[in-house]
């Protein structure tokens, strides 16, 4: 009965963080580029009583075993990368990637991190800049005084249009081998880590990288009703677990009062 106890206790606690994972989703239904979550189970340890295939004598052995679990663990939060639905806003500088591919922004530290908020603004200096100033890399280049039209090709060629004609250049997208490897670290950034392998650096459109749209943003690819199923079924697996712990308390009290 104690093993019941810490079995159904592993699993509110997996359910606990689940239902965190999912609440954190839905928050960020409305978050420009932002992949949702899902976490991911382990089983732990059995306990074995009776091995299957041991020895019953007269050469006889144990079709099956006797093996008790002890509850369930999470080992994973893993990212969706899938693309989310595309909104037209009609900005000059809003650009979404459709398909595979992050733009390269350099950290205040001068470290490289990874985004696919393609809402970017103009600088006092002309640079482009994410919504929290950080500079494009990849090719991005400062916008000139007087400049009248910006256009952005689904290969990444921007032109500029200024009274002295027009000046164009081609911007570059980033790529993981394993994406789900990446570090967030909030605002919209990923940090590369070992598991998610080194930047790859391409050209939009070309070789299964993905173009750019202009005058677009890049939704949440969060469903919120398939957010909200996995909501209701993680209260109720976390309903179910307090149950088995409520019936564990009350079996062992029933044994504690044998003797009255």
């Amino acid at each position: 009965m104690l093993r019941a106890l810490y079995s159904a206790a592993a699993g509110m606690e997996s359910q606990q963080l689940n239902l965190d994972v999912i609440s954190n989703n839905l928050a960020n239904v409305n978050t420009t580029g932002y992949k949702k979550s899902k976490i991911e189970f382990q089983e732990l340890l059995y306990q074995t009583t009776r091995a299957a295939g041991s020895e019953q004598g007269a050469g006889n052995l144990l079709p099956t075993g006797l093996q008790i679990g002890q509850g369930s663990r999470p080992v994973a939060t893993s990212r969706i990368f899938t693309t989310g639905e595309l909104s037209q806003t009609g900005e000059r500088l809003d650009v979404a990637i459709s398909g595979d591919g992050f733009f390269e922004v350099q950290m205040p530290d001068g470290t490289r991190a990874y985004t696919r908020d393609g809402a970017l603004k103009t600088a006092s200096d002309g640079r482009i800049v994410t919504s929290d100033g950080l500079p494009l890399q990849g090719g991005f280049q400062a916008v000139p005084a007087g400049t009248t039209n910006i256009s952005i090709a689904t290969d990444g060629t921007m032109t500029y249009t200024t009274a002295g004609g027009n000046t164009s250049f081609r911007v570059q997208l980033v790529r993981f081998n394993n994406p789900g490897g990446l570090e967030s670290m909030g605002s919209n950034l990923y940090k590369e880590t070992a598991a998610s392998g080194a930047p790859e650096l391409g050209n939009p459109a070309e070789n299964g990288f993905g173009g750019l749209q202009q005058g677009y943003l890049e939704l949440s690819n969060v469903k919120v009703v398939e957010e909200m199923v996995n909501l209701i079924m993680a209260q109720r697996a976390y309903e179910v677990n307090s149950k088995a712990v409520q019936a564990a308390d009350e079996m062992m009290q029933q044994s504690n009062n044998l003797k009255r």
